[in-house]
Order: structure tokens, then C-alpha cells, then sequence
């Protein structure tokens, strides 16, 4: 089944890199289509709350992605529309988003959540609706099980594959006493269940678990529980404050500081030349995607960059301050380029074909990097509705992010906790 697929996407491909879908008139262009109109898909997007900044770019790269899409033809021959909703970063407006996706905008599926602990909140909604819900997190909330077979994580790696990747490395060259800083709520507590196995499998421990509230703006009260004999400090923080706690923890070690390893959540949308981290050079952080240009960057990677709009930076072309959240946005791009190949193999046509749709998805394994996947090859697991990929460490030089080390995806592999294609619809 994964052949067909790649087959088709090939085709199209070629055919458009041939000017013959450029040349034809868009109304033409969809006209084969059992329908012409548009497939909707809602986009739960983060417009405001402490996801804003991602939704923002979540929503530049999606627009782009349709773009792409719909220039190439569309799915089935059908045009993508996007119907956006804010749900506030907020479990309960969350699930109310979905309800309005499915029975007043009439979609086909959802699309575009990040923050788990709303995840959590809309998928038991996407279940009762039967509504395709197709995540862009990182928390381990779909590969545990813990939600339902309509809920689904293909464009984007989770926290458990990600510190499985990243735990050897800071072992080996950081230390093997750690830490912890993270947000207290569900993605924090995955990489705090998950990182402190990890590092305990490579011979280390985790001396200290700091929690701290994600809507907090104040940080420096937190940092006296760092114990003394602390190797390297592990963070990773998400909301408006990011910049504050990165600020503050540099002012409270001064120049005598362990070793630190971060997580970008806690630099996304910031500039890393922002006066206050100069403390950070020599530091390293896990990256999704590496967010300033790299020397071996691939042509798939460098149209992406053009067409989302971002700069070799990682910035806005249009705004050299508006940093993007370039480690995680990719998602939205490769998980809306999964969505068409399933939606072409099950031949969509309705809502009446959206379990054709998850069985199409959950047969897919090998996505090799391509336009679709500019991010890197992934393997899809059909049967946890998740995809692992490769991760990539970057090292903070002269105030930019280089490339230092990136994981293969057999390091990021663990046991499968579910088995979806065994529940029922």
C-alpha cells in the first residue's frame, strides 16, 4: 500500500515539475474530481494563550503547505480550504473547537493542535464526533494509548523517541548529573518520566525535578533547588516567560555554570542574539529541525525555508525580529502532505470515507525525505499513530545554532505501548 502511495505522489510530482499542472486554469485543474468542492480541513490553531507564538507560525506554514498543495493540484482534484479556530491554548475551548469543526463548518478532519495538555482535552471530543484528528504535538499522549484510534501524530516525533536520541549524548559529553527544569504539565511531565529513564539507562541519574508552572514570569525563586553537585542542567520551558527563564538562569550562575542542555521550546520565536544569553554559548539544545541554515541543508529543505518565509536566520523575510518556531512547524507541512496521501489512496471523497482515511494512514511505514518531508525520512508506526524521525543537537556558536550531531531513527525506537488498528471505530 505504501508503494501505491509513494507511486502517486511521484507522479504528481513529476508532473508538475513538468509546467503541465502550472499551465492549466485552476477552476480546470480540480474539474475531474467526483466533487469540486473544496475538502475543509479546521486548524485548531493557538491564535492566542501561551501557544501563541506557535500558532502564529503554524499557521504561516500551513497556509504554505496548502498553497503548495492546492498548486499542485489539490487532493482527489479537490482544493484544500482551511477553516481556522482559536482555542485560546485551552483543553475545554479546545474540545468545543472540534464540535464546531464537525457540526457547524462541516470539516472533514482537524488538524493542527501542539500543546498536549489541549490534546488531552480534544481528543476524547474527535472520538465521540468520529472527526480525523491529526496532531502536531511531541507529547507521548497518542503513542501511550492513552487516546483513540481517530487521533492521530504523523508529522511530528514525540518526547520519548526524542530524549531516548538525546539522553546517550549528554551522557557522554555532558554529565551524567542532571537537573531537571520543566513546565508543570503534561509534555514537562513526559520529558521528566521519560529523560529520567533514559539517563538512568546510561549510567546517570537526576539529582532534582523542577516544576514550574507554565503561565509563569518570574523564575529565579526556582533555581536554589539546583543542587550543588549538578553536572548539567536539562530545561526545556514553553509560554511568554521563555525568554525570562533563560535571562534569569544565566544572571543566577554567572560565569561559574554546569554544563546546560536545553530544549528550543525554551528559545522558540527567540532571537539568540537577544542581549542576556550570552551565557549560552557553548550550550546545546535539541532541535526538530535545525533553524538557521546549515551548510548541508537539502534542496528540500531550502524550498521549504523560501516558502514558509523564513530566512537563513530562522526570522520572517519580511521581519528579521520575527523569529519563527522553525524546530516544530514542519509538522504542519509534512503532516497536511501525509493527510493527501492518505486522503489519495483511500480515494476520499466524504465525510462517508473518513475510517477509509485512518486505515490508509495506519498502513503507511517509510516516508522517504522528499517536498513532502523536507525535515528528514521518517517511519510511520500504523499501529501507535506515530512517527519517528531523525533529531538533531545544535551547539549555541557565536549566537547562532550549529549543527552538532544528529541521531539516526533507530536511536529514537521504543517498545509499542497500543495497538489502534485492533479498536474499534
Amino acid at each position: 500500500m505504501l508503494k501505491k502511495i509513494t507511486d502517486r505522489r511521484t507522479l504528481l510530482k513529476g508532473a508538475a515539475a513538468g509546467g503541465l499542472l502550472a499551465a492549466t486554469p485552476l477552476a480546470s485543474r480540480f474539474a475531474s474530481a467526483q466533487s469540486d468542492a473544496p475538502i475543509k480541513i479546521g486548524f485548531q490553531q493557538h491564535s492566542t494563550g501561551i501557544g501563541a507564538a506557535y500558532g502564529r507560525w503554524y499557521g504561516r506554514t500551513t497556509e504554505a503547505a496548502v498553497k503548495k498543495i492546492n498548486g499542485e493540484g489539490g487532493i482527489n482534484g479537490r482544493p484544500i480550504e482551511i477553516v481556522a479556530e482559536d482555542d485560546g491554548t485551552d483543553p475545554k475551548r479546545g474540545a468545543e473547537v472540534l464540535e464546531k469543526f464537525a457540526n457547524q463548518h462541516s470539516c472533514d478532519i482537524a488538524f493542527g493542535t501542539l500543546f498536549s495538555h489541549v490534546v488531552y482535552g480534544s481528543a476524547p471530543a474527535a472520538g465521540e464526533l468520529k472527526l480525523p484528528y491529526f496532531v502536531v504535538s511531541e507529547g507521548h499522549h497518542v503513542a501511550s494509548g492513552a487516546l483513540n484510534r481517530w487521533t492521530m501524530q504523523p508529522g511530528i516525533t514525540d518526547v520519548k523517541s526524542q530524549v531516548a536520541a538525546m539522553a546517550p549524548f549528554v551522557s557522554k559529553n555532558l554529565g551524567k548529573k542532571v537537573t531537571m527544569i520543566f513546565p508543570d504539565f503534561a509534555f514537562g511531565h513526559d520529558h521528566r518520566d521519560f529523560f529520567t529513564a533514559a539517563i538512568e539507562a546510561q549510567g546517570g541519574e537526576v539529582l532534582e525535578h523542577i516544576a514550574i508552572p507554565p503561565t509563569e514570569t518570574s523564575f529565579t525563586k526556582y533555581f536554589p533547588k539546583i543542587p550543588r553537585q549538578t553536572e548539567v542542567i536539562y530545561h526545556v520551558m514553553v509560554g511568554p516567560g521563555v525568554l525570562t527563564f533563560v535571562k534569569e538562569l544565566g544572571e543566577f550562575f554567572g560565569p561559574s555554570r554546569p554544563e546546560i542542555f536545553g530544549f528550543i521550546d525554551s528559545l522558540e520565536a527567540v532571537d539568540m542574539s537577544s542581549p542576556g544569553l550570552e551565557y549560552l554559548e557553548g550550550t546545546y539544545f535539541w532541535e526538530g529541525m535545525p533553524r538557521y541554515a546549515q551548510a548541508s541543508q537539502s534542496a528540500h529543505e531550502k524550498a521549504y525555508r523560501t516558502a514558509v518565509g523564513v530566512d537563513d536566520n530562522g526570522a520572517s523575510l519580511s521581519d528579521s525580529k520575527d523569529v519563527s518556531t522553525y524546530a516544530h512547524m514542519f509538522g504542519c507541512w509534512e503532516t497536511l502532505h501525509t493527510i493527501k496521501a492518505g486522503m489519495e489512496y483511500a480515494d476520499y471523497q466524504g465525510p462517508q470515507d473518513r475510517q477509509k482515511l485512518i486505515e490508509a494512514i495506519e498502513s503507511m511505514s517509510i516516508m522517504p525525505e522528499s517536498a513532502a518531508h523536507p525535515q528528514g525520512a521518517k517511519v510511520f508506526n500504523g499501529r501507535t499513530h506515530q512517527t519517528f524521525g531523525h533529531q538533531y543537537i545544535s551547539k549555541v556558536e557565536n549566537s547562532k545554532l550549529v549543527l552538532a550531531h544528529a541521531t539516526s531513527i533507530a536511536d529514537t525506537f521504543y517498545e509499542d505501548e497500543v495497538d489502534y488498528t485492533k479498536m474499534s471505530f
